[in-house]
């Protein structure tokens, strides 16, 4: 069986960092490790569309956006095909035959789905786009057959929707879809970071991401800026870890290393921490240190971002062709599941020698 990886994203805006150390990060390991036979990444515009329909301009301003945020963190196109989700009308026509192997009730109890309706505020107003997507989820993974999809801890509930139909469907039609698993970052502290305001999401709604295209000053304000902890008000005060994003940031991003360069006094993040929580240290000197991180790691990105700005028909090509060439996959696999179904009426004669007028 061929190893296969799926991922992608909503394009609703640029990227920002909690989706590179939620999935990002995971895609540029498994392109350097070069252990698979295909690997896709979507931007999954028709998805975006389910709570963003009023909206489209939105959407289509964004394609380029991610697209270039993907080529600025080191996505290479001649190892990944990058894809626009709604140009491949084969993903609609299988979400379609897929909508039969799932009931209402469990779309309902899909734990992401809930979260996610009680966070947009639709109340009774729920589009029937978004309630579904899980479905349509389930296709773009089958279309490509996926045996490996990068995720971030919210989106099991989808990678388990996706394995049940994969199980129904290859249990009435015959073992034609391949059945998934899920890839979650390594470092745990990367299954969510939090917003600068402490929210616990990251959120571009919230306004509290940092995006990867973000400028050395626009960084250094939302740093400096940071929810830290409210009753660590003098330096001498002991200070709390748990709840600190400016420690969530740094456990996410921090190396020995970087310590050894800008922070001598410790050795390590355990020490920082230690010796924060005896009190002693103000919560500057440690935004201060996490700037210095964060534009190490944002300086080579935004550099490249500038070349891929200045080359847009370069931008422009590589999602042409990453398209067409996801198209001819899920064309195969459109073609596999309509057979098993019996839904190939004219393909050949059989048709006919299968009709009885008794």
């Amino acid at each position: 069986m061929k190893k296969n990886i799926l991922t992608g994203d909503r394009p609703t805006g640029k990227l920002h960092i909690g989706h590179y150390v939620g999935t990002l990060a995971s895609r540029l390991k498994l392109q350097e490790k070069g252990d698979y036979d295909d690997f896709f990444i979507m931007i999954a515009d028709a998805q975006a569309l389910t709570d963003n329909a009023s909206n489209p301009k939105k959407i289509r301003d964004s394609i380029i956006n991610v697209a270039i945020d993907y080529l600025s963190i080191g996505i290479d196109p001649k190892k990944v095909h990058i894809f626009v989700q709604s140009e491949i009308s084969e993903l609609t026509e299988l979400t379609f035959y897929y909508a039969n192997l799932v009931t209402v009730s469990r779309l309902e109890r899909n734990p992401t789905v809930k979260q996610e309706i009680k966070s947009k505020e639709f109340g009774e107003s729920i589009p029937v786009g978004f309630f579904t997507y899980p479905i349509s989820q389930a296709a773009d993974i089958t279309a490509f057959k996926a045996s490996i999809v990068p995720v971030g801890d919210d989106q099991l509930p989808m990678i388990e929707q996706t394995r049940e139909i994969v199980r129904s469907f290859n249990r009435i039609y015959g073992d034609v879809l391949v059945l998934p698993n899920e890839l979650l970052p390594d470092n745990k502290a990367c299954f969510r970071l939090p917003g600068t305001d402490g929210n616990a999401k990251m959120s571009k709604s919230l306004g509290n991401c940092i995006y990867l295209s973000d400028s050395y000053e626009e960084l250094k304000k939302k740093v400096m800026g940071m929810y830290t902890d409210p009753l660590h008000i003098k330096v001498e005060d002991p200070g709390h870890i748990e709840g600190n994003t400016v420690f969530a940031y740094l456990d996410a991003f921090s190396t020995s290393e970087d310590f050894a360069k800008y922070y001598p006094e410790f050795k390590n993040l355990d020490e920082l921490k230690k010796a924060y929580e005896q009190g002693g240290i103000g919560d500057v000197k440690i935004k201060k240190f996490l700037l210095q991180i964060l534009e190490d790691f944002l300086k080579p990105i935004r550099e490249k971002r500038e070349y891929y700005e200045k080359h847009l028909d370069e931008v422009y090509d590589i999602l042409k062709e990453g398209t067409m060439y996801a198209q001819s996959i899920a064309k195969e696999t459109l073609k596999e599941v309509k057979n098993a179904m019996k839904l190939n009426y004219f393909a050949d004669k059989q048709l006919l020698d299968d009709f009885n007028c008794d």
